[in-house]
């Protein structure tokens, strides 16, 4: 995976809110062809499917913390990752 990083002219940094978000992760699970997007060290209480293989998760107030994809190869191009304008830094973990 190759990770790029560059300033999105159509980017909103108000489109997203700040409170409460912890550290994102992208984790493929080659073995079983998922992908789990993490969007909160917070556990999950609830899943919904939204569509075949797409599954969130929600914590116990009810907010989104992670996104689960099957078959993930599929139905995500993952030989590229940009990154735009994140007001953090970025660490890549060998697999």
């Amino acid at each position: 995976m190759r990770v790029v990083t560059l300033a999105d002219k159509d980017h909103d940094p108000e489109r997203l809110p700040r409170q409460g978000v912890q550290t994102v992760k992208l984790s493929y699970f080659a073995d079983t062809d998922s992908l789990y997007i993490d969007l909160s060290e917070e556990p999950s209480v609830e899943s919904r499917e939204i569509s075949e293989g797409v599954v969130l998760d929600y914590n116990a107030a009810g907010r989104l913390v992670g996104i689960d994809i099957d078959e993930a190869s599929t139905r995500v191009q993952m030989d590229k990752l940009v990154l735009s304008q994140l007001p953090s830094t970025v660490e890549t973990a060998a697999a």
